[in-house]
């Protein structure tokens, strides 16, 4: 999907995603001291303004005005920097502790342009934390994107990272609980990568 589909798809509902954090954002980054923090590929910002709701310092980029609009909404006081751009070709400057990509929904080669981006973006000793539907969801759990071209595994994304130097604090499909309409829940599967960059 391009920048005008997304924008389409965050006009035509309330929140395309929940209004809080990722279950696993929350889970792998409540516990860090509060700096600089980007979100990048961020939607409606939820992961944004749950970290500046922490005290961290957040730009949140997204290549949707719609999604960073409604965001800057949801947001209210909450201080954060929206940037319209694309992951593939945004640069931060080298100085974020943290950076979150949650959910990001690209071909291999895209994928590894914001996944280096993102990780380029940290200082020595930041945090990379991403989350995204892995490869084994289409056929063993539910929800999600159903073309695996933009599915993924933790071993493709420390692949992109071939060359860099960082610590693999976490890197490992793991499993989360989706409601479904009749009160029930089923399982999907989403990979997750927590690095540190090496100084």
């Amino acid at each position: 999907m391009d920048a005008d589909a997304w924008n389409d798809r965050y006009r035509d509902t309330e929140l395309v995603w929940s209004a809080g954090p990722n279950q696993f954002v929350e889970a792998e980054l409540a516990g860090l001291t509060p700096g600089r923090a980007l979100d990048l590929a961020a939607g409606e910002g939820r992961n944004a303004i749950w970290l500046a709701r922490r005290g961290w310092q957040v730009t949140a980029v997204d290549f949707s005005q719609a999604g960073l609009d409604k965001g800057r909404t949801l947001a209210g006081d909450v201080s954060v920097t929206w940037v319209c751009a694309d992951a593939t070709t945004w640069r931060g400057d080298e100085s974020f502790d943290l950076c979150v990509v949650a959910y990001l929904q690209l071909s291999a080669e895209e994928r590894r342009a914001a996944v280096r981006n993102a990780f380029a973006s940290l200082r020595p000793g930041g945090v990379f934390l991403l989350v995204a539907h892995d490869s084994t969801n289409l056929t063993e759990g539910t929800g999600g994107p159903q073309h695996p071209d933009v599915l993924m595994t933790a071993e493709e994304v420390l692949g992109d990272l071939d060359g860099e130097r960082f610590e693999v604090e976490r890197a490992e499909r793991v499993s989360r609980e989706v409601a479904q309409p009749d009160g029930s829940t089923r399982t999907a599967y989403d990979a997750l990568v927590r690095l540190v960059r090496a100084g």
